[in-house]
């Protein structure tokens, strides 16, 4: 399942709805993104979320559907939220659920490095030195290179 959204979401919720009635899982891992607040001498205030509904949801397609052909997934569940959030604001949540802890953890690994690498989400952040636009970290495209390695692709 996949949701582009404004709104927060529930974790709890969100958890309860992926074990529903599910007795084939063995194993469920999740992570959840937070805005942090920054580091050092430099306050992020808020961050801004940008996006083009129809292509980021195609991608995020895309990758759910790349996580469920590498591993035996019997649930995935991705939320993404876009707009104005404040630190300590959930902004994305992975649930990747199987009949095997390492197939879990390991989809769920996955769908995280993908979603930083390859999800067209645009982050603007307001800090206490101005605005600017979050650009890509090596070490998020090195975490995803990783996976294009070990498919072959």
């Amino acid at each position: 399942m996949i949701r582009v959204q404004t709104e927060d979401f529930d974790v709890a919720q969100e958890l309860a709805r992926v074990r529903r009635g599910d007795r084939g899982i063995g194993g469920i891992a999740l992570f959840v993104g937070v805005v942090r607040a920054g580091a050092g001498d430099e306050t992020i205030r808020a961050m801004t979320l940008e996006h083009y509904p129809a292509m980021t949801e195609r991608e995020l397609a895309k990758i759910e559907a790349e996580a469920k052909a590498r591993w035996p997934l019997e649930a995935v569940t991705i939320v993404h939220r876009y707009g104005r959030l404040e630190p300590g604001d959930q902004i994305v949540l992975v649930i990747a659920a199987s009949s095997h802890r390492q197939a879990a953890f390991e989809a769920c690994e996955f769908l995280v490095d993908w979603l930083k690498t390859k999800a067209p989400f645009w982050k603007l952040e307001d800090t206490s030195s101005g605005s600017r636009w979050v650009e890509a970290r090596a070490a998020d495209d090195d975490a995803a290179e990783r996976w294009q390695k070990e498919s072959g692709s």
